[in-house]
């Protein structure tokens, strides 16, 4: 059976950013003494808590007894030292995360440890772990810490939202756009309309949440929902493409919205996404106003 695997660094999962200022303005020991002391007070929930427990619901029955064979492993793969992570793996105790495996790398890279877990998706604060993590294949977002957490208002269902080019899709249109603007790109996509766009560093988790969608549409077997949306600048007749590179991978998207370069903002905030991916800082800065969010470090954009 395929399992979805989450990495993800403490700081996505925890609040631990009061922590993380004394980690900067003094030293590693002084932050170390911190998480120690605290080892018996529970971390508040972080960026991509909600995404993290409700794709863990996945390992439920519908009378909430757990799977013999797991959907989703979760792993805690983080800069943090050993000791620190005894708090994290209190503070997921605390709130039923069954969350078993952790590396705890002491400031060294931990994006290393990606390819042995088999990982589906690795989310970090921090920025050159996820670059690295993406030049390995792996899809990889850069949370932001700030960001406004997910509503509750959909507790039985995990909802992501995904921007198109250089995430779900190459940014071979992005190309065309950044060099010869918004005309020679619609022209460009309307005249390939049918053919399909290569796939982009978020497609293989796109797949797999496919599987898991399907899992979780049988009431028989699993409590919790998924949806998923396409958010994107595109709009026609560049929508097209769009949606027949989708077909073409046999792939299904709940929603899609063509914005035609409105603000994202606004329209995920009515969405209420767990979690939302964006290759531009400018629309994951804006989008964190109002949800969980994330930068994916690929493509020309930004490129270095």
């Amino acid at each position: 059976m395929n399992k979805l695997i989450v990495a993800i660094s403490s700081r996505a999962l925890f609040d631990f950013e009061a922590e993380n200022t004394v980690f900067e303005n003094h030293n590693d020991k002084a932050y170390m003494r911190l998480q120690l002391d605290k080892l018996e007070e529970p971390a508040k929930p972080g960026v991509a808590f909600s995404l993290v427990k409700k794709l863990l619901s996945f390992n439920q029955a519908e009378d909430g007894s757990p799977l013999a064979e797991p959907r989703v492993e979760v792993v805690i793969l983080s800069r943090n030292d050993p000791v620190s992570g005894m708090r994290v793996f209190r503070s997921a105790q605390h709130y039923g995360l069954a969350i078993q495996r952790g590396t705890f790398t002491k400031g060294e890279a931990p994006w290393r440890y990606l390819k042995p877990l088999h990982a589906n998706l690795f989310l970090s604060v921090n920025l050159e772990d996820v670059r690295a993590a993406l030049n390995a294949g792996v899809p990889a977002a850069q949370v932001y810490p700030l960001s406004k957490l997910a509503s509750a208002a959909h507790p039985l269902e995990v909802r992501i939202a995904f921007d198109g080019d250089a995430v779900l899709f190459s940014d071979e249109a992005e190309q065309v756009f950044q060099a010869k603007g918004l005309d020679a790109f619609q022209k460009h996509e309307k005249e390939r309309a049918a053919v399909p766009l290569p796939a982009g560093p978020f497609k293989p988790l796109l797949e797999a949440l496919q599987h898991l969608q399907a899992v979780g549409n049988d009431s028989k077997t699993a409590p919790m929902r998924l949806r998923t949306a396409l958010v994107t600048a595109r709009s026609a007749p560049a929508h097209e493409r769009a949606i027949r590179t989708l077909m073409s991978w046999n792939i299904e998207v709940d929603e899609a919205m063509f914005l035609g370069g409105l603000a994202k903002g606004e329209f995920l905030r009515e969405f209420e996404p767990d979690f939302f991916f964006d290759d531009q800082t400018r629309h994951v800065t804006a989008a964190s106003e109002h949800v969980p969010s994330g930068h994916v470090a690929s493509g020309i954009i930004n490129a270095a």
